[in-house]
C-alpha cells in the first residue's frame, strides 16, 4: 500500500461492476478482515464478525435475500459485516491480551469491564448501537484497505437481515449491520460522485 490516505479515499468508488474473471485469494480476504479488525470499538469491544461469502452458492444464496442485486453474484467476494451483541459479556477476555502485551493496565481492564457492564447490561438498545458503530468503522477501514490493494468495493444497505441470519447461520447476538462487495473493476463504474461543499456540512464551535 504505497498511496497515501488522503489518495485512497479520493481514489475510492462505490462500485456496481466487477470482473468476473478475477478472484480474491481467501489471503488477500483474510488481509483485508486483519486490517478491518484494527477499527476503532468502545472499550475495545471488538465487536464484530465478518461473513465471506465467495462460492457461487452462498453468492446466489446472499442474492435471494438482496433483493436480487447482481452485484453480490459477480463481486468475487462480499463480506457480510455484523454487529455483536452483548460484547461487555466477552470484555475481559478480549482485553485479556492487551494487558499480557502491557499495553492496557489491569486496574484499567477491570474498571472498564465494570464500566461497560453497568452501562450494557439491560440495554438493548445500548448494545445494538455499538454493534452498528463498530461494524460500521470495521467496514469503512475495509473499504479502505482494499482500495490500498487495487480493489473496488461497494456498500450495500439493501438486504433482508433476518433472511442473511437465517440463510448464514448467524447467531441471535450476530446482526447483519452491512454488506460489502469486493473484487476488480469491470467497465461501467461511476466516478466518485460529487460532495457537497465542506462549508455546508461544517460548523465551528
Amino acid at each position: 500500500m504505497s498511496a497515501s490516505i488522503a489518495q485512497l479515499i479520493e481514489s475510492r468508488i462505490s462500485a456496481n461492476h466487477f470482473d468476473t474473471g478475477r478472484d480474491v485469494s481467501e489471503a488477500d480476504i483474510s488481509a483485508l478482515v486483519r486490517l478491518a479488525t484494527l477499527a476503532p470499538s468502545a472499550y475495545n469491544f471488538q465487536n464484530w464478525k465478518f461473513v465471506a461469502v465467495r462460492t457461487a452458492e452462498a453468492r446466489e444464496r446472499l442474492k435471494a435475500v438482496c433483493f436480487g442485486q447482481q452485484k453480490v453474484v459477480d463481486a468475487p467476494v462480499t463480506f457480510i459485516i455484523c454487529g455483536v451483541l452483548g460484547a461487555h459479556r466477552s470484555l475481559q477476555r478480549t482485553l485479556q491480551p492487551s494487558v499480557e502485551a502491557g499495553i492496557v493496565s489491569q486496574a484499567a481492564l477491570e474498571n472498564w469491564v465494570a464500566m461497560a457492564a453497568a452501562t450494557h447490561t439491560d440495554n438493548p438498545q445500548l448494545q445494538r448501537d455499538e454493534a452498528f458503530r463498530s461494524a460500521s468503522l470495521a467496514a469503512m477501514t475495509l473499504m479502505l484497505a482494499a482500495e490500498g490493494m487495487g480493489l473496488v468495493t461497494g456498500a450495500i444497505s439493501g438486504f433482508d437481515a433476518a433472511g442473511i441470519a437465517t440463510a448464514f447461520g448467524l447467531a441471535a447476538t450476530e446482526v447483519p449491520v452491512i454488506l460489502v462487495t469486493t473484487g476488480y473493476a469491470a467497465p461501467g463504474n461511476w466516478a466518485q460522485k460529487l460532495r457537497r461543499p465542506v462549508e455546508e456540512v461544517l460548523d465551528f464551535a
